[in-house]
């Protein structure tokens, strides 16, 4: 079958490169042949080793779409007009092209919301007869309050795994900021510098180089990886002791490597992820002093919790041909 794959994919963004690595490699040991759209498509084709085709050009969506048997919206947090309504309004588009053309469509484990009133008017006419399969129980409640059904699935980027033989060093600690979430910077940077005090390799992890670089780099940590190579960001924290994460697939990766993890929760789908897999979760200024104490005694989420989100991912492949 081919699939094409709809999401925020070839903007050098770790987190959803992880979640098109996933895809794709599933979807390819499925038989099935994937198709992503995306903002660098030859870039994406070398990467992935799949057809590509630029998400931005009307007449390659409409052929590729038509030639499509599936179309997979996701994952992500496509469905949210915080960011802007023009971003909600594309992805919205890809859905709404796709059931016009009588393709099978699925919202493939996403994060729904924060939405304004007029957005989730907009989301609840769209995904009317529409299969949709949410990553966390917060989207699931989002979706009850519109009138949506929804079944519970979890972040594809779950189901990577580290590459072998890799050391891990207990006493490491990525810390993976945002740019563009300052008020929490000054609290991370403190925490920094506590767990080196402590003896801790404090290493920043710079998920989007271009917007995350200048936090990264204003940690004062050991060590400063800037990477948009999923398998690359994957490691450095499978070699960890512990991972706190603005970014939220650096706790998700965290997961996925058995790496105890804590969350910086700038956006409901980090609280999210956290209280579903039991792990500690901070708002944006968090108490330093509760942070380093979690850090240094590697407080661990709730693993079995986490193995049935990664079986819910797995699991949600099979919605892609029923």
């Amino acid at each position: 079958m081919k699939v094409v794959i709809s999401g925020y994919y070839g903007f050098a963004n770790t987190g959803d490169e992880a979640i098109a690595l996933a895809i794709t490699r599933e979807l390819k040991k499925q038989g099935h042949t994937p198709i992503l759209l995306s903002n660098t498509p030859e870039e994406s084709a070398a990467l992935y080793g799949v057809p590509s085709v630029p998400r931005m050009r009307p007449a390659d969506l409409l052929k590729t779409i038509a030639g499509a048997d599936v179309v997979l919206s996701g994952g992500g947090g496509l469905l949210q007009d915080k960011t802007s309504s023009r971003t909600l309004s594309y992805y919205l588009g890809i859905i709404r092209m796709a059931k016009l053309l009588r393709k099978r469509v699925v919202v493939f484990n996403q994060s729904i919301g924060p939405l304004s009133p007029a957005g989730e008017k907009k989301v609840a006419a769209t995904l009317s007869g529409v299969k949709v399969i949410v990553r966390d129980r917060g989207s699931l409640d989002t979706l009850r309050r519109m009138g949506v059904h929804g079944e519970l699935g979890g972040d594809p980027a779950l189901l990577l795994e580290p590459s072998p033989e890799l050391m891990r060093n207990p006493h490491a600690v990525v810390i993976a900021p945002r740019g563009d979430v300052a008020q929490a910077l000054s609290p991370l940077k403190q925490t920094v510098a506590r767990l080196r005090e402590q003896g801790r390799h404090v290493i920043a992890l710079s998920l989007m180089p271009e917007q995350d670089d200048e936090a990264a780099r204003a940690l004062d940590a050991d060590q400063v990886v800037s990477t948009h190579d999923p398998q690359a960001a994957l490691d450095v924290i499978a070699s960890s002791g512990f991972v706190v994460g603005v970014r939220l697939h650096a706790v998700i990766l965290a997961a996925a490597a058995g790496v105890p993890f804590a969350g910086i929760s700038y956006d409901p789908k980090v609280r999210g992820f956290c209280e579903d897999a039991g792990a500690p979760v901070h708002d944006t200024r968090p108490d330093v002093q509760i942070l380093t104490t979690q850090v240094y005694e590697r407080v661990t989420p709730d693993w079995s919790a986490v193995e049935d989100m990664k079986f819910r991912a797995l699991q949600s492949f099979g919605s892609v041909t029923r």
